[in-house]
């Protein structure tokens, strides 16, 4: 049996995706009951932590962040005063690369294993069992749980020792969030000087501007004007580049452009759109256009 904790925008996709291809029965918990009777149909099961940990020696995660991880983990009642000898824990969730440091001696304390493995590219992705999934652990941890990663991703990297997974998963969305703001600023300019957006984004898929934000987040996203509640909100984003940016204060690195990043999402924030889809960014250029 596989336990999975938290099926929220991301985790009840990829609980599906575990329930329907690695031939195990998957017991699912979540605040929200919902994605549970939504996953009842492909055979996941509703238990609580406590019948999990009873039943799963192997246990995902996929939580909205740090804070969550660690009450879910090290909380009173938590996963670390449970488990005992022979468990893995997999945590999908971005986080804090100390936390995940962190969490690996607690579980290999308890002569337990502990991979942490964040997740990339969208929703769908996580539907259609392409996502890219950064590992971080032993290369023993890695062996094992690399054939259930691969029900969920199309790509699976080991980028090192715990906290390596979150180190790079946290950097790739730094990157594309200054990508992203970078679209969004040729936009409005484009549209300023009266060219067509559309026109603009074709062209740069045709050039060395193209990348993955801007077919993504850019063309269906930013270019209609459509920024959905249910996917990776504004606040969401802040969060994971909050990691980022946090990563860069320890070490002295100057983090100029995660910082302009940050600081139009906030105005996004401040402007309403924190629940919306993050690329709703664009909105602050706007409303600075205005003044």
């Amino acid at each position: 049996m596989i336990g999975f904790i938290g099926v929220g925008t991301m985790g009840e996709p990829m609980c599906r995706n575990l329930a329907r291809k690695s031939g195990a029965i998957v017991l699912a918990t979540d605040r929200n009951a919902e994605p549970l009777q939504r996953l009842a149909a492909d055979g996941v099961k509703t238990a609580s932590l406590d019948e999990i940990v009873a039943s799963c020696r192997t246990i995902f995660l996929s939580l909205p962040g740090g804070k969550e991880v660690e009450e879910v983990c090290l909380g009173p009642g938590g996963l670390v005063a449970k488990v005992t000898m022979g468990y893995t824990i997999v945590d999908t969730s971005t986080a804090p690369v100390s936390l995940a440091r962190r969490l690996f001696a607690e579980f290999e304390g308890k002569a337990s294993a502990f991979a942490d493995s964040p997740i990339a590219r969208t929703r769908q992705a996580a539907i259609d069992g392409t996502l890219s999934i950064m590992v971080g652990g032993t290369t023993e941890t890695f062996a094992r749980i690399e054939p259930l990663l691969r029900h969920l991703a199309s790509e699976v990297t080991h980028c090192g020792e715990a906290g390596a997974g979150q180190a790079v998963k946290i950097l790739n969305n730094m990157v594309l969030f200054q990508t992203v703001v970078g679209l969004a600023e040729a936009l409005c300019i484009a549209r300023a000087n009266g060219i067509d957006g559309k026109i603009l984004f074709e062209t740069l898929t045709k050039g060395s501007a193209d990348s993955f934000g801007l077919r993504n987040h850019g063309m269906k996203a930013m270019l209609p004007g459509v920024f959905p509640a249910r996917a990776f909100s504004t606040d969401y984003a802040l969060k994971d580049l909050s990691y980022a940016i946090q990563m860069a204060e320890e070490h002295g690195v100057p983090a100029l452009g995660a910082d302009v990043a940050r600081e139009l999402m906030e105005r996004a924030k401040e402007l309403g759109f924190n629940k919306e889809y993050w690329p709703v960014l664009i909105k602050a250029i706007e409303d600075g256009t205005k003044k």
